[in-house]
């Protein structure tokens, strides 16, 4: 057969194959406008938060650290190094402050394990548990200086509380003249007025455990600690983690207001913390500057602790 027979034939799977090319090509490209646009929307939709972030957080807080570094009064202004630092680190106040920074990271326990309890109790539908859950939280709502008046009272040295322990045979205690009574005095008030928060949150965390957990331990024979300890605590460690945070920032950061109206410091400056101390530099010293340096070492302090929270607390969950 003439090879012009084929030609028809040779020259049809030619045609065909640039018939598809380019259709499939096209069906394989990708859409480089339609992911470019997915890949931008998540952070077009977090640039507002970030943006306040920036302008109303980092950046005050690069001021205010730069702004350490500078002199009060006659040096006002001037750049000054770390001495605004040194004399922090050699004021006995400020050390006494850090201190009971210390004390504060001892009791925290104790702070968690308070409203953490009375939420497994609540949500164990214990007899009243609705009559709790609204009394615990009233504290939350209470002014500080309220709260801080109302046990000035009850706590003063011919007030009821010592009255009572007379009562029992017990000898009076000067809750707030004692330097060795009065920081655990303020804590132990603060915990009192601010737990309710905590113990939201708790129950919000319980809202997400799985009921048949608990009814599988139940039904295993398992006692109450033997449920908390297994069941309560692993499905928690993340409220867990997040209410042993805050609760230290408070700590560290909300508790003026009682000290301000309960001790004003004292005795002997034994119930200062960093953040009272900033505020005598900055109200009554007119330091701004000593004030900002001892701002910084308080943020700094902040961030370890916090820090070092959750690391021990992931690993702790870890090994559970």
């Amino acid at each position: 057969m003439p090879l012009g027979d084929f030609t028809p034939l040779l020259a049809r799977p030619a045609r065909a194959g640039r018939a598809d090319g380019p259709a499939t090509a096209s069906r394989r490209r990708p859409r480089t406008g339609r992911l470019s646009s997915e890949r931008l929307s998540p952070f077009v939709l977090i640039a507002p938060a970030v943006a306040v972030i920036v302008l109303f957080r980092l950046w005050p807080l690069l001021l205010g650290v730069n702004f350490s570094f500078t002199g009060d009064g006659e040096r006002n202004g001037a750049a000054v190094g770390l001495d605004n630092y040194a004399e922090l680190f050699a004021d006995p106040l400020f050390l006494g402050a850090l201190r009971n920074v210390g004390w504060l990271v001892l009791l925290l326990p104790i702070a968690v394990a308070i409203p953490g309890m009375l939420a497994t109790f609540i949500y164990l539908r214990v007899p009243g548990h609705r009559f709790y859950r609204s009394v615990y939280f009233f504290p939350a709502v209470l002014s500080p200086v309220i709260v801080g008046s109302i046990f000035n009272l009850l706590l003063s040295f011919d007030g009821p509380v010592n009255s009572l322990l007379e009562l029992a045979g017990l000898g009076p205690v000067d809750w707030l003249g004692d330097s060795d009574v009065a920081m655990f005095t303020v804590v132990g008030v603060h915990v009192w007025a601010t737990f309710g928060m905590s113990l939201v949150v708790f129950l919000s965390g319980f809202a997400t455990l799985d009921p048949a957990l608990l009814d599988a331990a139940r039904s295993d024979g398992a006692s109450l600690p033997q449920v908390i300890r297994h069941v309560i605590i692993p499905g928690l460690s993340r409220t867990i983690q997040f209410v042993f945070v805050t609760t230290m920032i408070g700590m560290l950061t909300s508790m003026f207001g009682l000290i301000y109206v309960m001790t004003s410091g004292g005795p002997g400056g034994s119930t200062y913390l960093p953040e009272y101390y900033i505020w005598i530099q900055q109200g009554q010293m007119n330091r701004p500057a000593f004030a900002s340096a001892a701002s910084t070492v308080l943020f700094l302090v902040m961030l370890v602790v916090g820090l070092a929270q959750v690391s021990f607390l992931r690993r702790t969950g870890r090994e559970d």
